[in-house]
């Protein structure tokens, strides 16, 4: 028996039987289910989820830190709290180091008489600083680290105590008290405040170079001859210079603003606000104080 060289026609009228349609029209595995009535109603696509491949703790595969994860806040508070760690034991081995220059009165005396302790402890300050603020692989690397901010934190605490040797113990003592005052003071500013301090690099910028030109008109004026009223503006300019400098690298640190410092850099973080916090304490140790 042949096969049919063509479809057979549709000539049966029962209405039991499905309504005709054309191959043509509507060929095999085209999707059409004349049975259903029809096609059928489009699937919606899928929303699609982006899939997060970083490691674990907000870490990335290779250790780096990337910008989503910085956002992240146990991310920031674990870097807060690791900066002020630190500089918590900075600053009481300065206190403890500026207490035996002060109170100490053979040591006093010594440092007094020999101000080469004071070149020296300069000299290191400047290389060690040099070190932490320009070499990212020293910075970042621990132990060396943890071992250059050390010696940065021992150099410009001999300094600071040979600066406050030759000071009354009444006006280190005040300085002492009205620094810690301003530094909470401004720590809790950044916190609460919505000014951005990070925004104004280019002000802080034109600050550095106004202090510095002060700084050596200053040191030259003073080399000659001894004026009272230049040495109380410097100091006035260095004490509200370093104070807009600590609100800076504070909001730095806690990077809830345009820049912030990345969460590697906590050596750096610590290191900026406490040579601001140093510094402040000698400008306003210069103000209130008297010279023995």
């Amino acid at each position: 028996m042949s096969n049919p060289s063509a479809h057979p026609t549709y000539d049966n009228k029962e209405p039991l039987q499905p309504p005709p349609y054309s191959y043509r029209e509507h060929p095999p595995n085209s999707g059409y289910y004349p049975h259903l009535g029809g096609y059928p109603e489009p699937v919606p696509p899928l929303e699609t989820i982006p899939i997060n491949f970083s490691g674990i703790n907000g870490t990335e595969g290779n250790g780096a830190f990337s910008s989503a994860d910085w956002d992240v806040k146990k991310v920031r508070h674990n870097f807060i709290r690791k900066v002020y760690s630190i500089l918590s034991v900075q600053l009481l081995v300065t206190v403890g180091i500026v207490a035996v220059f002060t109170f100490v009165t053979p040591v006093s005396s010594f440092v007094r008489r020999n101000v080469a302790v004071y070149y020296v402890s300069y000299g290191v300050f400047l290389v060690t600083y040099l070190v932490l603020a320009c070499c990212e692989g020293p910075r970042r690397r621990f132990p060396w680290n943890i071992i250059l901010l050390s010696i940065f934190t021992l150099a410009l605490s001999f300094m600071t105590g040979t600066i406050a040797s030759m000071y009354d113990t009444k006006a280190v003592i005040l300085a002492m008290i009205i620094t810690a005052i301003v530094a909470i003071i401004v720590t809790i500013f950044c916190f609460q405040t919505k000014v951005d301090f990070t925004s104004c690099t280019g002000l802080f910028c034109v600050l550095t170079i106004v202090f510095i030109v002060t700084a050596i008109i200053t040191a030259i004026v003073l080399s000659f001859k001894y004026v009272y009223w230049l040495h109380m503006l410097y100091a006035a300019i260095g004490a509200i210079v370093f104070t807009l400098f600590l609100a800076y690298d504070t909001q730095l640190v806690l990077g809830n603003k345009k820049f912030a410092l990345s969460a590697e850099d906590y050596i750096s973080g610590a290191l900026e606000i406490y040579i601001d916090v140093v510094r402040l304490f000698t400008f306003l140790l210069q103000i209130v104080g008297g010279r023995k």
